[in-house]
């Protein structure tokens, strides 16, 4: 049942009657030039509240003074918005939920989130999810704006989604307000400027008085919020404000030191592990290119941090890899853009119930194909079509990048979506096809795998945002197909070691011809060549015959004549690829090449894809060593890298490194530096054995060894043996190693 408007004040009787009263589910916003001008409407506020014995809930989260006391009456809530977005509206709408109809609300100033470096998108993202809520429940709620401080992201959708906006000024010390937007009332004088003087509001009808009030307040424009930046932009322009006098020596080292770790948390990671290498290897510099190559705000994900750290990481420790780095001229899209697209198409209510461990999959088939359905606003679109334009016709890979993927503790790895454009016809179908791609991987955060595995890490409940990579597809134009010569995965440690000559520490490469898919998702019908780094032609096959029955027969490749992701026979892309260099890669087979011989240039196709002239005459698998090892010194951990190379005209090559991780052992998680068994005494190693290993090798940390005596088992009667199989199963659960 609803509250009765007549019993809604404001505590000011005056203010009553300007607003023609006060309704259920009044959400009221105060543009005020500071927090003292919010104050004096606060307290009769909530003085009216507790003495109509009202529920008064306070928001706390500013650095300011309480607006309310806790011994008032009131309840309040300490937030902490520091901890993230996602918490932070978690946390108020859980309270939300448990006080139910017809409390009223005290927010600190909005303007206070932006000082914890919330963006005005975010911020207005918050109003267009809490307002709505507490209009549905009935309830009264007061908020404070500063004055021309935000820009269109957050004053449009706060205007649009309130009840009540006013604004107020205060002149000579006395308070005025202006009622901009009082919804669904109105009275003849409602919308002029009122002068608060004793317990009325009268209009102000003097032209004189009106325009001297007005104008003694800082205003910036009839069109302030479209043009105005916002606190995100702003606290990068500052930034490079900062770094240009600091570089005409006007400014000192701490200024730039704190726009750098300013910088680093609002555009590229909060996680502490990744802040720690970035501030080891990245600059203040770096960090305002990355931002001037976002579309939107937010962060860049986890993805793009791991290539962007990498490639600072290598250039650091030897200037030759400026030169053997294939450049990027990556974008990114901001993780906001994610979020205001679940509230702006009605999914982050879905997308909140994936939270709870026992109902996480509830409705995610629908939030799901809501998403691939969504519809993005004219200014993203503009953005994203300016993208295109940068890239032209040239085909570029969208790559999930979402805040969890790939930081220090998750993976994620093949659980979003990653979707190749080939970006050819007229701008719009590139357009409509880049779109289709961000919403795939959009809706990809919501798929099965993905919250089942965030279920299993325990992560359900963490603040994940899907930022996205935009990458330029590395390769080369051979006729109608475009692809890269070679690609694959590098591993710093090798858990693939069946030959005593090889070297675990030295690092493996699975490799490719054409795009990397084949390395990375790995396909049941097709081969890769694995190749150990410090023996690199040292292979698992034994003759050319065995050689050929596991070579890679299927090539991955972007048609840009179909304007789509194919796969094609080995021989047809030689055929249909004039100045592939085929001898780098492939390798002819002699019986064959005799056969098509005999066949007068039949059919037969005599190149295998081996390799060997890349792994034995040029440098690449010590180029790959010494990149993996760099990165492994700089992670402390192993690590794993996605990468392409493509030879230049003049011979030389360039390895393009589109992707690095910390290291996972499927069923093992991250993965510990491994000792080297040369350094183990013998006499603290529990088993050894050497010779091939049955089935895939993998490497893990034990947490304990159960041990069965094969003599003594061998002489138990099968009732023994189901009772030690109950023992093992028991010890297999015990709650911590040791106990």
């Amino acid at each position: 049942m609803a509250t009765n408007s007549q019993h809604l004040s404001t505590g000011l009787p005056g203010l009553d009657r300007v607003f023609r009263g006060l309704r259920p589910g009044d959400n009221i916003v105060w543009q005020v030039d500071s927090v003292a001008d919010y104050i004096p409407f606060v307290k009769p506020y909530c003085a009216n509240a507790l003495a109509q014995g009202k529920q008064l809930i306070y928001f706390r989260f500013a650095k300011h003074d309480p607006l309310v006391s806790e011994d008032s009456g009131a309840q309040v809530f300490q937030l902490h918005p520091e901890h993230g977005f996602e918490t932070f509206i978690t946390a108020i709408h859980k309270v939300i939920e448990q006080a139910g109809e017809e409390a009223f609300y005290v927010f600190d100033p909005l303007s206070e989130l932006s000082f914890d470096r919330y963006s005005d998108r975010m911020l207005g993202n918050f109003y267009m999810l809490t307002c709505p809520y507490l209009f549905a429940l009935h309830t009264v709620a007061y908020y404070a704006l500063l004055k021309n401080y935000h820009s269109f992201y957050a004053a449009s959708p706060i205007a649009e989604t309130t009840q009540i906006l006013v604004d107020v000024y205060r002149h000579k010390e006395k308070l005025y307000v202006h009622p901009r937007k009082v919804q669904n009332r109105y009275s003849p004088t409602m919308h002029m400027l009122h002068a608060w003087e004793g317990e009325d509001f009268q209009p102000v009808t003097e032209s004189n008085m009106i325009a001297e009030v007005l104008t003694s307040a800082s205003w910036s424009g009839l069109t302030s919020s479209v043009d105005r930046p916002g606190t995100w932009t702003r606290s990068f322009l500052q930034a490079e404000e900062t770094l240009n006098a600091y570089r005409r020596r006007e400014a000192p080292q701490g200024k730039v030191d704190e726009a750098f770790h300013v910088g680093l948390r609002m555009a590229v990671t909060q996680d502490e592990k990744a802040l720690e290498l970035a501030e080891k290897y990245l600059t203040l510099s770096d960090v305002l290119d990355i931002k001037k190559r976002m579309v939107s705000s937010g962060l860049v994900g986890g993805k793009a941090v791991g290539m962007l750290l990498a490639r600072a990481i290598l250039k650091k420790a030897d200037p030759r890899w400026n030169e053997l780095l294939e450049p990027h001229d990556s974008f990114f899209i901001g993780s906001e853009v994610f979020y205001s697209f679940l509230v702006q198409n009605h999914c982050w209510r879905m997308r909140q119930r994936q939270k709870n461990p026992e109902t996480f999959l509830d409705g995610a088939e629908e939030g799901r194909q809501r998403m691939l359905m969504g519809a993005f606003p004219d200014v993203m679109r503009e953005r994203f079509m300016n993208l295109l334009d940068y890239f032209g016709q040239a085909p570029i890979i969208v790559r999930s990048s979402s805040l969890l993927e790939d930081n220090f503790g998750n993976a994620f790895a093949g659980k979003y979506e990653s979707v190749f454009c080939a970006n050819q016809g007229p701008r719009h179908v590139r357009l409509e096809d880049f779109l289709s791609a961000v919403r795939r991987i959009y809706a990809s955060s919501m798929g099965e795998e993905a919250l089942a595995y965030r279920a299993e890490r325990g992560v359900l409940d963490k603040n994940e945002q899907m930022a996205l990579l935009v990458q330029r597809v590395s390769g080369i134009q051979y006729g109608s197909l475009f692809f890269p010569q070679a690609a694959g995965v590098g591993l710093s440690f090798n858990p693939y070691v069946w030959s005593k000559e090889i070297d675990a520490h030295a690092g493996v490469v699975r490799l490719v011809f054409g795009l990397g898919t084949r390395a990375v998702d790995r396909t049941d019908d097709d081969y890769t060549r694995i190749v150990a780094l410090n023996a690199p032609t040292r292979r698992p096959e034994a003759g050319f015959d065995r050689v050929r029955q596991f070579a890679q027969r299927r090539v991955d490749v972007l048609d840009l004549e179909i304007n789509q992701f194919a796969t094609y026979d080995f021989m047809d892309v030689v055929k249909r690829g004039y100045g592939l260099p085929v001898s780098l890669f492939a390798t002819k087979d002699a019986q064959l090449a005799e056969m098509t011989s005999a066949r007068d240039g039949g059919e037969v196709f005599p190149w295998v894809l081996t390799f060997e002239e890349l792994l034995t005459e040029t440098p690449f698998a010590r180029d790959m060593r010494e990149m993996l090892h760099i990165l492994e010194e700089a992670y402390g951990t192993p690590v794993d890298v996605e990468f392409t190379v493509n030879f230049l005209k003049d011979g030389r090559y360039r390895i393009n490194l589109l992707q690095c991780r910390r290291l996972q052992i499927k069923g093992t998680g991250i993965l510990a530096p491994p000792p080297r068994l040369a350094e183990i005494p013998a006499a603290d190693r529990v088993i050894e054995a050497q010779g091939a290993v049955i089935g895939q090798s993998r490497v893990g940390n034990i947490d304990r060894l159960i041990y069965v005596v094969p003599a003594t088992y061998g002489r138990l009667s099968n009732s023994e043996r189901y009772e030690v199989a109950r023992v093992i199963g028991q010890l297999c659960h015990l709650d911590a190693p040791g106990a």
